[in-house]
């Protein structure tokens, strides 16, 4: 079914400064001034953000972030950590997706306070919708592979047009951002603006929630399973050092599979929104990049105003395929004295890095398990109030990367990752989310892929490394990770004569 949306008037209607629905003045650093200004317009009826996306004709930069689901008896801490600005989301936003850009921040140096507060320089909290959408680094300090190279060591756009998914209805909007200190002129904004508007399709098909099916050309592990098993192996024997404080290390493993026709990421995502109940979903591509996307389960913060939550994840197991063994299982994760070690390192870890940002940090629930479609995991969800709006950046800089993507302790796992590991794990366990004016959120990017036109995917997934960890076990723990991937593409690995007749063998 096609659906129009009306876009007439919109960039002339944006050329008239009074009929702005925000505009702010900031006084930034060094004396500069920027101008931002940001506008929309309502659509009586609920078009998903993701169809929106996909019928944009490859425009770029991109992005789309869903945040999961909050459920009232998801939040029973938070509202009592807000200083009296509790109130749920008034638009009842599901789902964001951008194209364009009007300012971008990206650089390859590691992300730092500087760079907090000049994407904070162009955000307010009198205009809450616009936000500034990206991922950074898992670690900076590592060398860039070519496939992560526009990305930087962070990424972060403020879209130029966006469509906003919510509840009952939508709403298309546009931002423009100029400063003339950098010589980019509202005039500049306004032509950009328009290049981008004049190419945005009013036309929007529903997305058939399926991959076709299509053949593997090729598919390898980096690293393989030989080499993963040494790299346990010698992770267990630092571990089990007497002398070393190393308790948990995290090894995270690529697959790379290249497929007969090109993998539409907009409709990968879609197709992992079925099993989305509980977890973000994101996509993001620069200007000439493969497209990062993913649907992770794991929070790493949301602020709004003061209060600010965590989740803890750790320890993974399939679900059943009936009530009685799902129960067996959940029993089986509850009780594991070694995913209980795993899980209380994460915690524990977590809850000591809020508290030093935090006035008080409570724990609730201190332990139970969070069920996804294909998984289950062990779960906590903590909550504090935060000392001033500025320790935004601490809470990032501190909870980033947690036990659960790195290891602890912190420093001597990610040494021990940068010795053994042989991938660039890019944005892969990064931060992955936005900041705004009174409200920011971000996710953890795991359960994420990269995928290029022409290319193929990179298929992430990580597990972590304790005392009685088994090499063969933790192989089978990557593989039902990526499940979510490889079996909503229906994936067929081809004979030699298929290939031979799709031409790839002479």
């Amino acid at each position: 079914m096609a659906t129009a949306v009306s876009s007439k008037h919109f960039l002339a209607r944006f050329k008239d400064l009074e009929s702005a629905k925000c505009s702010i003045s900031i006084q930034p650093i060094c004396c500069r001034q920027s101008f931002h200004i940001f506008h929309h317009v309502p659509i009586q009826q609920r078009i998903e953000a993701i169809d929106w996306l996909h019928a944009q004709h490859q425009l770029l930069p991109r992005c789309f972030f869903s945040s999961k689901s909050r459920r009232k008896d998801d939040d029973p801490l938070f509202t009592d950590f807000t200083n009296g600005n509790g109130h749920a989301h008034a638009l009842n936003l599901v789902s964001v997706a951008g194209i364009g850009s009007a300012v971008t921040f990206r650089h390859i140096h590691q992300f730092s306070y500087s760079d907090w507060k000049s994407i904070k320089r162009f955000l307010s909290a009198k205009c809450p919708l616009i936000r500034a959408y990206g991922a950074i680094r898992f670690d900076a300090r590592a060398n860039i592979s070519s496939e992560w190279e526009s990305f930087g060591s962070f990424y972060f756009i403020v879209p130029q047009v966006e469509f906003d998914e919510l509840g009952g209805s939508s709403m298309l909007a546009a931002t423009i951002a100029w400063d003339d200190a950098l010589s980019w002129t509202w005039g500049q904004a306004i032509d950009a603006l328009q290049l981008t508007m004049s190419q945005v399709s009013s036309t929007i098909v529903k997305l058939r929630k399926e991959v076709a099916r299509t053949l593997i050309l090729s598919n390898n592990q980096i690293p393989n399973k030989s080499y993963w098993d040494l790299a346990v192996k010698r992770a267990l024997q630092i571990i089990n050092r007497s002398s070393s404080p190393l308790i948990k290390v995290v090894l995270a493993r690529s697959s790379k599979v290249v497929t007969a026709t090109d993998i539409d990421p907009i409709t990968w995502l879609a197709c992992l929104q079925v099993e989305g109940e509980n977890a973000y979903q994101f996509y993001l591509q620069p200007p000439n990049a493969p497209a990062f996307i993913g649907n992770t389960p794991e929070q790493l913060f949301h602020r709004k105003w003061l209060g600010v939550t965590s989740e803890a994840l750790a320890g993974t197991r399939a679900r059943g395929e009936s009530k009685a063994l799902d129960l067996q299982i959940e029993l089986d994760l509850i009780s594991s004295p070694k995913d209980h070690l795993e899980f209380t390192i994460v915690r524990d870890s977590i809850r000591r890095k809020m508290e030093a940002v935090c006035n008080r940090v409570v724990m609730e629930p201190k332990k139970a398990v969070r069920k996804f479609p294909r998984v289950q995991h062990l779960y906590a969800r903590l909550a504090g109030t935060l000392r001033s709006e500025d320790d935004e950046f601490d809470i990032l800089s501190s909870l980033h990367p947690t036990p659960a993507v790195c290891g602890f302790p912190t420093e001597e796992a990610r040494l021990l990752i940068a010795e053994i590991e042989v991938l660039d794990r890019g944005m892969y366990a990064g931060p992955v989310g936005w900041f705004g004016g009174g409200e920011s959120e971000f996710a953890v990017g795991i359960r994420s892929a990269l995928v290029e036109k022409g290319l193929g995917a990179l298929i992430y997934a990580g597990t972590g490394i304790v005392e009685g960890s088994e090499p063969s076990l933790e192989w089978d723990e990557l593989e039902l990770k990526t499940s979510q991937f490889t079996k909503l593409l229906k994936l067929e690995v081809p004979s030699r004569e298929k290939i031979e007749n799709l031409g790839i063998i002479n």
